[in-house]
């Protein structure tokens, strides 16, 4: 597994391809949303992606403050269905933290959680602010981190 943490121009057009594809399969066929995944908002992030054998196995997005959220943000996680049940989605989730704390000398990190997984994220501190909502028919909650710095 190599994990990989790049901005959008760092990107090779074929890593842009691999990743929007698995996007798209897991949240918009898998997860059966019809929304604009392409939303112009990802040459402004960094993304952080693990893959093996030429598949993205797990990938994020990481959103700046003021870009999504006046906090910085975690996006569109997910874990490749092939390579679920492995710990992937627990490293992802520690690396986008860590480089979210380094890069932001740690402010506060909002995510936009599907209800389900409040749990799992709540494991890495993160607590909702919000109540449950439907956004594109799943509920979701709103979630902050605050750290200290």
């Amino acid at each position: 597994m190599q994990w990989h943490l790049k901005s959008f121009e760092q990107l090779s057009g074929d890593e842009v391809y691999r990743i929007l594809r698995e996007r798209v399969n897991v949240f918009v066929l898998e997860q059966n949303c019809l929304y604009p995944e392409i939303d112009g908002k990802d040459p402004l992030c960094h993304h952080l992606f693990a893959e093996q054998g030429g598949q993205i196995a797990a990938y994020c997005r990481l959103l700046p403050p003021g870009l999504a959220y006046p906090q910085a943000s975690i996006g569109r996680v997910l874990v490749n269905d092939a390579f679920r049940g492995r710990g992937l989605a627990q490293e992802l989730m520690n690396r986008a933290i860590a480089f979210l704390s380094a890069e932001s000398q740690p402010v506060p990190i909002k995510i936009q959680a599907q209800h389900y997984l409040e749990k799992f994220y709540g494991s890495f501190g993160f607590r909702a602010i919000s109540d449950v909502y439907p956004e594109d028919g799943i509920p979701h909650v709103d979630m902050l981190l605050e750290q200290s710095k």
